[in-house]
């Protein structure tokens, strides 16, 4: 017998594949549902609808993918520069190796499909962003400090910039439906990381 966390895990899973698909609008609760090989009854018994499921796909699983992939790396790291090239060039190759690229990234789909229609969406949106941005400015800084970084330049601002170039690289994917554009901006972004080197 499956346990209830199981089945809300699965759940989980499948709604996050089913809204980076096909959107949280056009997402569908039956398919979620099927893909999970559960029922409707334990959908709801563990979201109260579709609302909330969307929510905690954004805190339970995009918030944590979030973490892993560009956050983590630099949290203890003297050289952000070296580790945000890092995570760009290994994502951008795993996700065109996937299929993935041409998704899109899921944060950024859903800040511009939910942020201006939903006050749970945009708020939860936000609060990722706003945490990446700090992180990222707080590893720029150390790296100023461990003198990897040059001491001319403004953390905040770097990681603003960082972080929309994300947003804009996975967005170029997903427009272009060009790999070649897409890696061509991420050694452009990969450039400009070099240009900050102390």
């Amino acid at each position: 017998m499956t346990s209830a966390p199981h089945t809300r895990h699965r759940i989980l899973a499948a709604a996050f594949t089913e809204f980076y698909r096909n959107g949280f609008q056009g997402g569908s609760l039956n398919d979620i549902v099927a893909s999970a090989g559960a029922t409707k009854g334990a959908l709801f018994h563990h979201f109260s609808g579709k609302l909330a499921l969307g929510y905690a796909v954004l805190d339970e699983v995009i918030g944590p993918l979030l973490l892993q992939r560009w956050l983590d790396p630099v949290a203890k790291s003297t050289n952000p520069i070296a580790e945000i090239k890092r995570a760009f060039r290994k994502y951008v190759r795993a996700d065109i190796d996937s299929g993935h690229w041409m998704l899109g990234c899921p944060l950024n789909n859903l800040a511009q499909e939910m942020s201006p229609l939903d006050e749970g969406f945009h708020s939860r949106i936000d609060a990722l962003y706003t945490l990446w941005r700090k992180q990222y400015a707080a590893a720029f800084a150390n790296g100023i400090k461990a003198g990897t970084v040059n001491k001319s330049v403004s953390p905040k601002a770097v990681a603003a910039m960082i972080v929309a170039s994300q947003m804009g690289l996975w967005g170029t994917g997903k427009s272009s439906r060009n790999k070649a554009v897409m890696v061509q901006a991420t050694d452009a972004v990969c450039h400009y990381l070099d240009a900050l080197a102390a």
